[in-house]
């Protein structure tokens, strides 16, 4: 949870907050197949039996700049380098506008390829 204070009272920003706004951002990006869970993401969505978007997704930092991690599945034969400057320009974006927290850094993992 992120916490600040501004002249109108205090904000909090929770972790899920933030892995939902990723969520959606990611998934509208080209060539990204599916987020890739952590294992206790895996159990959770097994449990649940649907999958979520916010998978995948983890985020660190504090009231000045959060550092966000994302493991993807991108799809065969596109160029990983282009999907993944879009994915950081999409996040960076996307958080920065909704939150007003600079982003310091995004590290896009790609641990796996979609043939299909």
């Amino acid at each position: 949870m992120i916490t600040y204070d501004t002249y109108l009272g205090e904000v909090r920003i929770s972790e899920d907050y933030f892995a939902k706004l990723i969520g959606n951002a990611v998934a509208s990006c080209y060539g990204v197949s599916s987020m890739i869970p952590s294992k206790k993401q895996w159990v959770l969505s097994k449990v649940l039996r649907k999958e979520l978007k916010d998978t995948g997704i983890k985020v660190r930092g504090n009231s000045r700049s959060v550092i966000v991690d994302l493991h993807i599945s991108a799809a065969y034969g596109l160029n990983f380098n282009a999907i993944s400057k879009s994915i950081i320009h999409k996040v960076t974006y996307v958080v920065e506008e909704a939150t007003g927290i600079t982003v310091e850094r995004v590290n896009v993992h790609i641990d796996r390829m979609n043939v299909e």
